[in-house]
């Protein structure tokens, strides 16, 4: 399986992203927003364009749909739930579902509600996964649920999916907020060195050649997965006063989803 992260540069720091099969050259195009700098990456590399696949309904992600499919006559693929919102789906996704690049590429549907609640998350079948994740998962940071999501929703896809994913999962979000998420780590762990650490690192970073995480290291970094941590536990109590003493994971979780809304 090869992977192409292409960095559209506008004003949301979305990524677009083709995984292509390496013995046939047919390619699947993530998201494709910036569908001509898409177009463009598939040719320089010998690829054709046979799928799209949408994470979610935003026009963000969507919005390059009809110029794809008019220059390559791809499939779109999305939540079976979604065609309402995204007029060019040819093919509903489910839970379970399997969508084949090529001969060689194997990518396994998450239906991941949160962020909203036709959302979906692709798995590579690969000897180090890989996670097409949209905004359910940001590096450091989880969707917000402004638009047609539910915070207790993303909580048990973190809970009940993400979490248990294992620790060398490649992530692949569908935007760029490293740097600001891990400032929004460290105003909830301030002695979280992990975290200050990769803010050094990724500070100013090429974006046309971006880091990429693996779930172990969201563990680390990332505070929706630091649910048991003294640290944010105490830090969450300074802002909310009423926090029972030991509060279970789902309220911790939810509070700080709140308090990312006004950060």
């Amino acid at each position: 399986m090869i992977v192409k992260q292409i960095w559209t540069a506008n004003a949301g720091r979305n990524f677009n992203y083709l995984i292509a099969c390496a013995e046939t050259g047919e390619a699947l195009a993530v998201d494709p927003l910036d569908h001509e700098k898409c177009l463009k990456a598939a040719r320089a590399n010998g690829w054709t364009i046979t799928q799209i696949l949408n994470t979610h309904e935003h026009r963000d992600h969507t919005g390059g749909n009809g110029p794809m499919v008019q220059h390559t006559g791809a499939t779109v693929l999305a939540h079976g739930k979604a065609g309402a919102r995204i007029p060019e789906m040819t093919r509903g996704l489910s839970a379970g579902d399997v969508v084949k690049v090529g001969r060689t590429v194997e990518l396994e549907v998450l239906d991941t509600p949160g962020h909203t609640m036709t959302h979906v998350c692709l798995l590579s079948h690969t000897d180090q996964p890989a996670l097409f994740c949209g905004d359910t998962l940001f590096n450091a940071g989880a969707g917000n649920c402004h638009n047609g999501g539910h915070p207790a929703e993303l909580y048990k896809t973190f809970s009940e999916q993400l979490a248990r994913l294992p620790g060398d999962t490649r992530i692949y979000p569908g935007h760029d907020y490293i740097e600001n998420n891990l400032r929004f780590t460290l105003s909830r762990e301030p002695d979280n060195a992990r975290a200050r650490e990769m803010l050094d690192k990724v500070k100013g970073q090429d974006t046309a050649n971006a880091f990429v995480s693996t779930l172990a290291l969201e563990r680390e970094i990332n505070t929706f997965f630091r649910l048991s941590s003294p640290g944010v536990i105490a830090k969450l109590r300074e802002a909310f006063t009423d926090l029972p003493e030991q509060p279970d994971q789902r309220t911790v979780f939810l509070k700080l989803r709140e308090l990312r809304n006004s950060w």
